[in-house]
Formats: structure tokens, C-alpha cells, sequence
């Protein structure tokens, strides 16, 4: 995948911006959590995750073709984040990022919110189906567990 590359300390402000913005567009109607999605949860925090030597930024990659327009994060065989910019996506981005953890970084499986219906139907379509486990993150997020077919 010649637009997919590990990020670097410089990246960390987009992936920052993309997380932030998904966060309040996917799950914030399901939420309601003006304190957390409006205050705790912002950019400049959030980039802190992904400053060099830190362990979000070590397992992160990022879509690049001259502007970062996705992430994802891996840690081990698992997908822990998979973002794209709003702007950019069902332009085949996430289906990029998703196969370069599949096929070069040996991922079999993820978390994936309940209640993100549209989330979970693009992991379908690209070969990962419910496998029946659940948890509660957080004593009140909704998790339910995805495998890779292949």
C-alpha cells in the first residue's frame, strides 16, 4: 500500500482532528455527554497521545497521499482505531487501512461500539463478522467483538 506509512510525531495533530471529529459525529448521539465530548475529549489532548515515543503513536498508521486522510491504530493481532476524515470517506480509504492491517500487519479481530450499526456493516463488508462476545467499557459502553473470516 504505497500511501499507507507508520505515523511520526508530526502526524500526531491530524490523527488528533480525525479521532475528535468522529468521536462527536459517531458516537456522541448515542452518548450525550456534553462534559466529555465537548471538553475533555479535544484535539490538543488527544494529539499528546500520539508525541513521539508514545505507545499510541508506535502502533499507528496513517492513509498519506500528500494529506492524512485516515488512521489505525494496532496493537498485537487486534484493530484498536480506525478513523477517516468525514471528508474523505467511502472513498475506499478505511478499505485501504483495513487491508494493510489484515494482509501486512497479521490483524484478526477488533471492538466495535453496539450501536455503531454503520461501523460494524463496513467490517462485515470487508470480512470480519460478530463473534458473540461482548463487554461493557467503562461500565456503560456497549462493545461488541469482530473476527476476520480469512
Amino acid at each position: 500500500m504505497e500511501n499507507i506509512r507508520r505515523a511520526v510525531p508530526a502526524d500526531a495533530s491530524r490523527i488528533a482532528e480525525m479521532i475528535v471529529i468522529n468521536y462527536r459525529i459517531n458516537f456522541y448521539p448515542f452518548f450525550r455527554n456534553d462534559s466529555f465530548y465537548f471538553g475533555e475529549l479535544n484535539v490538543v489532548d488527544t494529539a499528546m497521545d500520539y508525541a513521539e515515543g508514545t505507545p499510541g503513536l508506535e502502533g499507528t498508521y496513517v492513509y498519506d497521499d500528500g494529506v492524512v486522510k485516515g488512521m489505525i491504530m494496532v496493537s498485537g493481532d487486534e484493530i484498536v482505531k480506525l478513523y477517516v476524515e468525514p471528508q474523505f470517506q467511502s472513498g475506499g480509504i478505511g478499505a485501504a487501512l483495513l487491508e494493510y492491517a489484515v494482509n501486512d500487519l497479521g490483524c484478526t479481530w477488533l471492538w466495535a461500539l453496539e450501536y455503531n450499526t454503520r461501523g460494524i456493516a463496513f467490517y462485515r463488508r470487508h470480512g470480519f463478522e460478530p463473534t458473540g462476545e461482548t463487554m461493557t467499557e467503562d461500565e456503560w459502553v456497549p462493545l461488541v467483538k469482530l473476527s476476520c473470516r480469512r
